[in-house]
């Protein structure tokens, strides 16, 4: 006999052969109206975000996962403008990637096409529950939605309001799933289900990762922790420097894309590192620094080396002074987790070296780590950063969440 959660999985891929199909027009106007159902519903959210809080205190959950869960005014306009961007965004289902004729009078053609029902395992990040169905939803996907426990009262209330959106279109509301249970046990079956799950992304700590690498039986999507550096070049605008090394942690300290360590070159550093530390204390920011850097750091305390590599979620951020461009990416190669890195400079050719020989997911010149997000990006959202190479690798937009077939037109040809 099949488990609930085995049937909720079995009708979500029922559900899936029909998204497959449906109208873009529809799409849309589901999207649209949950926008406005998540604008005018602000207080019902923010009320069961408030219990979800009050639970996640009461058991000492940590800072930086209580800003995670923690939905604003302005963080839940923002979900609903995500979901208008989306709206706007072109359907990708359908579209054709390449069109060719060939000798024998085949057309052959390679077309995009939903992958079919995505789990999504995720920690207290309420957020993702609109994102994911948003996502997966315009892109022709069912998804089930394996939400953290700290946020079962946010995510059922936002879970709703996509299903009533689903469901005054004449869209079967199974299109979304929400398990919000914490068993390990029923999870380990969870992840068995390959005939009816065809792909599964866990978005979280290291410990979730891992245990879903152990367990699934699905091909898996890892959105690992972000280990995202800096390094500010000999030639760097030193006031510009500064203020992108410092938003770059507070905009977002708990956010995978805030950046977790600076790599200064030690020509600049007498004149940058003075003023970044000024700025940082003024900010709050706990600076560990290698004993080059607290030379010239009145006040940075001492980085261990469990410093290196490490995803802090929180206003601390790590500085290592290098001799050259080779020795930060060499520092990058050993410590980063193939997320997000920038460089600061005004040396073309140092720019074009590290945008050549750093391959993370993400590499900017002279801009913030934070910009590496869907939304940023011109994505309308994300299900996630992808730290894997395969099947996406970067913020997972629509396109990512499509895989592509072919499409052959003959006339009678035999073989």
């Amino acid at each position: 006999m099949a488990t609930d959660t085995e049937s909720l999985a079995a009708r979500s891929r029922e559900a899936a052969g029909a998204l497959a199909r449906l109208p873009t027009a529809t799409k849309n106007a589901c999207l649209t109206e949950l926008a406005g159902r998540i604008e005018s519903g602000i207080a019902q959210i923010k009320e069961a975000n408030e219990k979800d809080l009050a639970a996640a205190r009461s058991t000492g959950l940590g800072d930086a996962k209580l800003r995670r869960l923690t939905l604003s005014d302005a963080g839940i306009r923002q979900m609903a403008a995500g979901l208008r961007q989306v709206a706007a965004l072109p359907d990708p289902v359908g579209g054709v990637t390449r069109d060719t004729m060939l000798p024998s009078g085949l057309r052959v053609k390679k077309v995009r096409c939903p992958i079919g029902v995505i789990l999504m395992i995720y920690e207290a990040r309420p957020n993702v529950t609109i994102d994911a169905f948003a996502l997966c939803f315009k892109s022709g996907n069912a998804c089930i939605l394996k939400g953290g426990r700290e946020a079962a009262h946010s995510n059922q209330v936002l879970s709703g309001m996509a299903k009533a959106s689903l469901e005054g279109h004449g869209v079967c509301p199974d299109a979304v799933t929400l398990l919000t249970g914490s068993d390990r046990e029923e999870m380990k079956a969870l992840l068995k289900l390959s005939q009816y799950i065809d792909l599964v992304i866990p978005r979280g700590g290291t410990d979730l990762i891992r245990f879903v690498h152990e367990h699934a039986r699905i091909p898996m999507v890892q959105h690992f922790h972000g280990v995202c550096h800096i390094f500010v070049d000999a030639t760097a605008d030193v006031d510009r420097a500064v203020e992108v090394c410092t938003t770059a942690k507070t905009s977002g300290p708990a956010a995978c894309n805030a950046v977790e360590c600076y790599l200064v070159h030690e020509k600049i550093a007498p004149v940058f590192l003075p003023k970044l530390v000024a700025r940082l204390a003024a900010e709050k920011v706990e600076l560990r620094g290698d004993e080059a850097t607290r030379k010239f750091a009145a006040g940075a305390k001492p980085a261990t080396e469990e410093d290196w590599g490490r995803e802090f979620l929180d206003l601390i951020v790590a500085c290592r002074v290098v001799p050259d461009i080779g020795g930060a990416i060499e520092h990058i190669r050993r410590h980063g987790s193939n997320h997000t890195e920038s460089i600061l400079t005004a040396d073309a050719a140092n720019a074009g070296r590290f945008l050549d020989e750093v391959q993370s997911s993400c590499v900017l010149v002279n801009a913030s780590t934070r910009f590496n997000d869907g939304f940023s990006l011109g994505l309308g959202a994300e299900i996630g950063i992808s730290t894997s190479r395969i099947h996406a690798y970067g913020p997972m937009g629509l396109e990512e969440l499509t895989t592509q077939r072919y499409v052959v037109e003959g006339f009678y040809q035999t073989r």
